[in-house]
């Protein structure tokens, strides 16, 4: 199956569809036109006299050296392998697949100058499986994804490295091994493949992802253990959140106090609890995780929008009414401010829920605080430890997600001589979503852990019938702690369950907070 991509217009839900799953993409038909307009206006810029930059000059601070029309085309290759200078880790192929994907987007909106020939390349290598490997260390988000997207486009003129059928190899090797061919760049081309950001936009949108398959979790965890330590439900009443009227806030309040509906423990301690209010991490996780939800969602607005922007430079104007047929304009449309701030907003949502989850993992192993429950969740305390040391693995998670959630934006510094002197570092702030989102499954996946073991020591009393079968789904891959064991391999599937949504996927729970955009 290939996704045909309308630029401008194509919505998260299509990306995601295309990392998650992998299919081919390729640009409508309709694009056509206008990229070959704006290819168009670049070959008569490159003929010409005039000094147009990126066309016949040098880059950033050699911008005033003219180039001869004869070097054009070395021009654009030296400046992709010159900017060749990521390192780190490489990239994991889904991204690499959505990082192209959004730079198909970027240049099927026909702003750019690339040839066709060069979109059909991107195309075949989607479609052929040739992923260039991509460190994804390099960038600070202006001018631009330079390191990461040349790379990229270092495979696409033979050059590079990329994993083609599972082999990693030359960039050429793996383009004939393919049966594509590699390019010469054009004028402009190179400076539209690497100008842009692409590899800060899908690395944003991978930990956006992650961060609502956590948010979604974090309200099944949170119902499991309000029943595991016999919390009130009052606190969900939808009136006190409507009278707030925050949107994340109401819709988490409604989910949990669904979840809960039929609870026989909910229900046993209606009347004659000695407990007037439950701590704030039971109390207020509508206010806390549903405050996150409505950050994610502000990120995805962003995020959506950029994911269809042109982000390169200097841009292609098209204008039929233009005596020249348009205008070739430097700005600034590569700096990534944007990405970084829904980043660091992200950042913020993820620790956030991670803190207030913690807590309630605190609260469920402390027989002083846990309404009964026996010392660390196990029948035999003291010769077993339980989930003693489960929770201290929380605690080491929240904190390390805690120092993660410093802004990156914030942390601007000048680079090219001075040429770009104020940059987003959007790049890492994205990279690290990636890290936080694994620390917060962790944390949930031991809710969920120390949540079914509470509410099974509430027994003969049962739980509502939905998180009865969101517990049996965990039993599936954690069974009950009744003596110590080796903990590590049932902390690694809870958070499997937690990362892939299937501890959830019983739950119903609606579409805002599952993080569908309206």
């Amino acid at each position: 199956m290939i996704v045909t991509l309308t630029p401008g217009t194509t919505s998260l839900s299509t990306l995601h569809h295309i990392w998650a799953h992998g299919p081919a993409a390729e640009l409508t038909p309709d694009a056509r036109p206008r990229v070959e307009a704006a290819a168009a206006l670049v070959a008569k810029a490159a003929a010409g006299e005039a000094a147009v930059y990126g066309v016949n000059t040098g880059f950033g601070k050699l911008a005033s050296v003219k180039i001869a029309a004869k070097d054009t085309a070395r021009l654009q290759r030296n400046l992709i392998l010159s900017h060749c200078c990521g390192v780190g880790t490489p990239l994991d192929e889904a991204t690499t697949r959505l990082m192209m994907v959004l730079k198909l987007l970027s240049l099927g909106r026909g702003a750019s100058g690339v040839v066709w020939s060069t979109v059909a390349l991107i195309e075949g290598m989607l479609a052929q499986g040739v992923m260039p490997v991509i460190p994804d260390q390099g960038s600070v988000g202006a001018s631009g994804d330079l390191a990461p997207l040349a790379h990229m486009a270092a495979v696409m003129i033979g050059e590079g490295e990329a994993i083609h059928q599972g082999i990693r190899m030359a960039g050429g090797d793996a383009l004939r091994a393919a049966g594509l061919q590699p390019i010469t760049l054009g004028p402009k081309e190179g400076l539209a493949l690497i100008n842009g950001t692409q590899f800060s936009t899908a690395c944003a949108l991978v930990g956006l992802w992650g961060a609502w398959a956590n948010a979604a979790a974090s309200v099944v965890t949170c119902a499991l253990s309000t029943d595991a330590i016999m919390g009130s439900t009052a606190p969900l009443e939808d009136a006190i959140h409507t009278l707030r009227g925050h949107a994340g806030q109401i819709a988490v309040a409604r989910a949990q106090r669904a979840l809960m509906e039929g609870s026989q423990i909910r229900e046993s301690h209606r009347d004659g609890d000695t407990r007037v209010q439950d701590p704030y991490c039971i109390r207020c996780q509508p206010q806390v995780t549903g405050a996150a939800m409505d950050l994610l969602h502000a990120a995805a607005r962003t995020l959506e929008i950029e994911a269809n922007a042109v982000t390169d430079n200097p841009l292609v104007l098209v204008d039929d009414t233009h005596p020249e047929g348009g205008m070739i304009v430097s700005g600034g449309n590569f700096h990534a401010e944007p990405v970084g701030f829904a980043a660091d907003q992200i950042a913020v949502a993820i620790s956030e829920m991670g803190a207030i989850a913690q807590r309630r993992v605190a609260l469920m192993v402390d027989p002083n605080l846990s309404f009964d429950l026996p010392p660390f969740l196990t029948p035999d305390p003291g010769l077993n430890s339980g989930l003693m040391i489960a929770e201290v693995t929380t605690a080491a998670l929240m904190s390390e997600n805690k120092h993660l959630a410093n802004p990156c934006t914030t942390d601007s510094t000048p680079t090219s001589a001075n040429q770009e002197d104020h940059v987003s570092m959007a790049a890492h702030a994205a990279r690290r979503l990636a890290r936080m989102n694994t620390n917060l499954n962790v944390i949930l996946g031991v809710e969920a852990i120390c949540g079914a073991q509470g509410i099974g020591f509430r027994a003969p009393l049962q739980t509502s019938a939905t998180l009865q079968s969101v517990i049996a789904t965990l039993r599936r891959s954690v069974p009950e702690v009744v003596e110590d064991r080796y903990m590590a391999p049932s902390l690694e599937a809870a958070a499997a369950l937690i990362r892939d949504g299937q501890l959830i996927e019983t739950a119903d729970l609606p579409g805002f907070v599952r993080g569908e955009l309206a």
